[in-house]
């Protein structure tokens, strides 16, 4: 039987599927990453003479970069062909790799090759942990007010769309979810399932719905499940292709329309909105997908797109998509 808000939902109701980037949108580092490595390290025994962030900002940038190379979107490709470990072991690669270039430079002379004793195992999974929570990750200012807006509205229906679904579409591995959550936001257990289970791929999150239920998430949201920050999260490993392409997006929306299954009808008007701070992944990718996108340029980044519809911040946001009364 349907609830009673699934039936005030008219026949020819407008349907709004907004979507955060989430890196750089919705969260940051609390400090520099190459600082935090540092710290951690010196909490290690590790020589606050030999491993400084300015050597770490170097050697971080230079092993993710050959990581990505090596190791695409997470190395997914060689997971699916059950050849590598998935994001776990990608990020101890370009952790391990950054120390070993740190370790194995001296006097801007490079020594023979690091032994790995020299970088502790604990060391190593203090950074991972550190990395998949509020420890390493803030919020932005806006964002809690942002969503704590949203429930109220939700609760009131009083936005100018009969239902709307919040996701996040990140080119990034399977601990966005778990970082959210850390840092306040409460997250359903839609994710991308694009050509296997997102639950069988190996990563970081943990998640308790089983592979048969995932339809059973738009019932619990058309059920009175308004709590909920943020819907779903799409992240490339698990969708298969990294912005600014399109299948990323194309994901996002066919899961969007689980969500709304059970309120979906022949006549629901659907809108897709994409907000993001990179100029050629989010805003672009976002319009060359046929969704309407703005860009939000946190510490000026992505600013090289200043043709595009922007707003300084997300409150800014709601108002310019009028879901405010």
């Amino acid at each position: 039987m349907s609830s009673p808000a699934a039936r005030l939902i008219p026949a020819s109701s407008r349907t709004l599927l907004l979507t955060f980037d989430a890196f750089g949108t919705l969260f940051h580092p609390r400090l520099p990453v190459p600082e935090q490595y540092a710290a951690t390290a010196h909490q290690f025994g590790l020589s606050r003479t030999a491993v400084t962030p300015d050597k770490l900002a170097t050697a971080f940038k230079d092993t993710f970069r050959a990581q990505m190379r090596q190791y695409p979107n997470y190395g997914r490709a060689d997971v699916l062909r059950g050849q590598y470990g998935g994001p776990r072991q990608w990020w101890e690669e370009v952790i391990r790799g950054s120390f070993g270039r740190v370790l194995s430079t001296e006097n801007g002379e490079t020594r023979p090759e690091t032994p790995k004793e020299h970088i502790p195992d604990g060391m190593v999974e203090a950074l991972l942990d550190r990395f998949a929570g509020a420890e390493g990750y803030a919020l932005y200012d806006d964002v809690l007010p942002f969503f704590r807006r949203m429930r109220k509205l939700k609760s009131a229906n009083k936005w100018s769309f009969d239902r709307i679904i919040v996701g996040v579409v990140s080119n990034s591995d399977d601990r966005v979810p778990v970082v959210l959550k850390s840092l306040g936001l409460t997250v359903g257990d839609m994710r991308a399932d694009q050509d296997q289970s997102s639950m069988d791929l190996p990563g970081f999150e943990v998640r308790g719905m089983k592979k048969d239920v995932a339809g059973e998430h738009g019932k619990d949201h058309a059920d009175g499940n308004l709590d909920l920050d943020i819907d779903m999260v799409i992240t490339s490993y698990e969708a298969g292709e990294e912005k600014p392409h399109r299948l990323i997006f194309d994901v996002a929306r066919r899961q969007a329309l689980k969500v709304a299954r059970p309120w979906l009808t022949s006549r629901t008007k659907f809108k897709s909105v994409h907000v993001g701070d990179d100029f050629k992944k989010d805003y672009q990718g976002a319009s060359d997908a046929g969704w309407e996108s703005y860009l939000l340029p946190r510490d000026s980044h992505g600013a090289e797109g200043s043709e595009a519809k922007q707003f300084p911040d997300l409150l800014g946001l709601a108002d310019k998509l009028d879901l405010f009364p």
